[in-house]
C-alpha cells in the first residue's frame, strides 16, 4: 500500500516542491492550500501525472474545524502515514517596535498553532505509526533582527514542538523531525515586502547563493522515508551554511 501524506501549504514554494517530489517517490498526496485554487490545481495535475492519487483541499490550518475536514478528506486516500507541516506566513519586514498585534497573532496562529492542530490529528490517526516533518526555519537560531523576530520566535517554538513530540510519539511508532531552511528563493520574500531579499542576502551565505525549494523538499522526503527509520527528534538544517 502506498504511503499517504498530507502536505499543508502545498500549492507554492517548498510545499509544492515537496508534493511533487513525494509523488515521484510513490506517495499519494492530500495537499491543502489557503486560497490559490489555480496553483493548487497545477500541483495536483503533476501528482496525477506521476501516477499517484491526489486531492487538493482548501483549508485554513488555524481553524480546528477546517483541519478536521482536511484530515477526513485525506482518509479517502487510505490510512495516513505522513504529515508535512509547511503552511506558514511572515509579515512585513520591519523593526520589532513597529510590529502590530494583528501581524503577531497571525504569525503565531499559522506557524505554531496550525502546526499543533495538524500534529494532533496526525497523532490520533497514525495508529500503525508514521512520520511528521515540521518545516521550521534557520531564523529560529539567527533571530531575524530588524526583519521579523516574532516569526523567528515562532519557528524556535516549532523546534521545541518537534523535540517534545518525537519523545512523546516515539513509543507509538511515530517519528517527528524538522527541516530548518535558510535563505530559499520563494515568493515568501515578496509577500513580506522584500522581493529582492534572496538575492540581496546571498553574499552572506557561505555557499554564496540562495537555496531552491526542491533542495528543501529532498530533505523532507528523506525524513519521511524508510532511510530515516531511526531518525526522530532531528532538526535538519538546509541553509547553505548560515
Amino acid at each position: 500500500m502506498a504511503p499517504v501524506t498530507i502536505v499543508t501549504g502545498g500549492s507554492r514554494g517548498i510545499g509544492a516542491a515537496t508534493v511533487r517530489r513525494l509523488a515521484a517517490a510513490g506517495h499519494d498526496i492530500a495537499l491543502c492550500y489557503r486560497a490559490d485554487t489555480d496553483a493548487a490545481t497545477a500541483v495536483l495535475r503533476d501528482v496525477h501525472a506521476a501516477g499517484r492519487q491526489g486531492i487538493a483541499v482548501p483549508a485554513d490550518t488555524t481553524d480546528p474545524d477546517q483541519v478536521a475536514d482536511l484530515f477526513d478528506a485525506a482518509a479517502a486516500l487510505g490510512p495516513l502515514t505522513g504529515l508535512v507541516n509547511n503552511a506558514g506566513v511572515t509579515s512585513t519586514i520591519g523593526p520589532f517596535v513597529d510590529l502590530t498585534l494583528a501581524d503577531l497573532r497571525r504569525v503565531v496562529d499559522v506557524n505554531l498553532i496550525g502546526y499543533i492542530l495538524c500534529a494532533q490529528h496526525a497523532a490520533r490517526r497514525m495508529t500503525s505509526g508514521g512520520a511528521i516533518v515540521n518545516v521550521s526555519s534557520a531564523a529560529a537560531t539567527l533571530g531575524s533582527p530588524g526583519e521579523y523576530i516574532h516569526y523567528a520566535a515562532a519557528k524556535a517554538a516549532t523546534d521545541t514542538l518537534t523535540i517534545g513530540l518525537s519523545k512523546e510519539l516515539g513509543p507509538h511508532g511515530i517519528r517527528v523531525n524538522a527541516v530548518s531552511p535558510g535563505l530559499i528563493d520563494t515568493e515568501i520574500h515578496a509577500l513580506s515586502g522584500a522581493p529582492d531579499r534572496a538575492t540581496r542576502l546571498a553574499p552572506g551565505v557561505p555557499l554564496g547563493r540562495p537555496g531552491q525549494p526542491d533542495e528543501v523538499a529532498a530533505a523532507i522526503a528523506w525524513l519521511l522515508g524508510p532511510d530515516a527509520s531511526y531518525t526522530t527528534g532531528a532538526i535538519l538544517r538546509v541553509a547553505g551554511g548560515r
